[in-house]
């Protein structure tokens, strides 16, 4: 009996020995397991813009424009130079376009009195300037002709209201050398080459940059720019265009473009043909149709007439009003272009020297 009782107190024994053994491994063995997993949990961030938005960021303001005290508009804006007295930032020119009074807000909140001093409707920008002290960083700008399709662009802007100042969005450049008609009161319908891209574009980013994966600006977004609410998207004016013009803006002068005197429309704009009792040849349904040509007026000493339609510039041909107008603007006032125009039926080429200029 007694050994009985000394085997089943040994045999106890052994159980407890191996149940307390077991349990020791089994919770080692979790707390390796465990610990190895958190070491080996890694989050990299591949194609982070966190070191490009650093270097544009703080370039970037609001801008708010005001008429008798109230607030008409506001946009985007960036200081692209800077000297010993003032900073210069760029915008679009329909942001202040108009206002009695113009104010920016920096990254850091700070409200600062900003002056008009020059813009262009045509190309959609301005130039307005603040305190030199006012300024947090200038912008570098970049070339956008080096830029490729599919490559990482975003923009920095204030969308919608200040609430969201310093919106980060991204995308890619989706088109280089775009060519968009645009509608402005002052200018009618003329064509525009721009960049395309799918980051996000909303009414509060007009004026403010277009930026590359280095950080470097490379367009001004517009809203004007886009006709149709289409997502993803977005338009911006070539920084080349804006810095070409910066100079006179500045200065507050003028940008002269060629004028020639005529009203015209579009070939394929039958009502507006038939009201004005222009009458064409069946067969034409592109190019320039002129309704009325100005005395002494560059049109008037080529020999332009009414009922004539241009059919080409040097050789180029014409699709609409718009793109005439387009083709134009890329000369210099002095210039001497080729028509090449349909009168009566029968082509013939005239020379029209652009001596004059918008506005004259």
């Amino acid at each position: 009996m007694r050994e009985k009782i000394i085997w089943l107190i040994i045999i106890l024994i052994v159980l407890t020995v191996g149940i307390i053994g077991t349990l020791y491994f089994v919770t080692k063995e979790n707390e390796v397991q465990t610990e190895g997993t958190h070491k080996n949990v890694t989050i990299e961030e591949n194609d982070s813009i966190n070191e490009a938005v650093n270097k544009i960021y703080n370039a970037v303001v609001v801008v708010e424009a005001y008429n008798q005290g109230r607030q008409s508009s506001s946009g985007s804006g960036f200081v692209y130079k800077k000297d010993s007295k003032y900073g210069y930032i760029l915008t679009n020119y329909h942001v202040v376009d108009g206002a009695s009074s113009l104010k920016i807000v920096d990254m850091n909140g700070n409200d600062v009195e900003a002056t008009y001093l020059g813009g262009d409707s045509y190309a959609d920008i301005a130039v307005i300037r603040i305190d030199a002290k006012a300024v947090l960083d200038v912008a570098s700008i970049g070339d956008s002709t080096k830029a490729k399709l599919g490559d990482t662009v975003f923009t920095v802007g204030t969308p919608i209201n200040s609430e969201y100042m310093g919106s980060v969005t991204k995308g890619i450049l989706s088109g280089e050398n775009r060519t968009i008609t645009v509608s402005d009161q002052s200018q009618g319908s003329y064509m525009m080459e721009v960049l395309q891209t799918d980051a996000s574009i909303n009414p509060g980013n007009s004026g403010g940059p277009l930026v590359n994966i280095n950080g470097e600006v490379i367009g001004i977004t517009s809203m004007k720019l886009v006709t149709d609410s289409i997502e993803g998207m977005g338009f911006a004016i070539p920084i080349e265009i804006a810095m070409t013009s910066v100079d006179k803006l500045e200065k507050g002068e003028e940008i002269n473009r060629p004028y020639i005197g005529v009203s015209l429309y579009d070939a394929s704009n039958t009502s507006m043909l038939y009201r004005n009792n222009l009458r064409l040849d069946d067969d034409l349904t592109e190019g320039a149709v002129v309704a009325s040509v100005e005395e002494n007026s560059p049109a008037s000493e080529a020999g332009l007439n009414i009922n004539d339609v241009i059919l080409e510039v040097d050789d180029v041909k014409v699709k609409s009003t718009a793109h005439f107008k387009f083709m134009l603007y890329k000369h210099d006032i002095g210039d001497t272009v080729k028509l090449t125009i349909s009168r009566d039926g029968k082509e013939k080429d005239i020379s029209l020297k652009l001596n004059k200029t918008l506005g004259e």
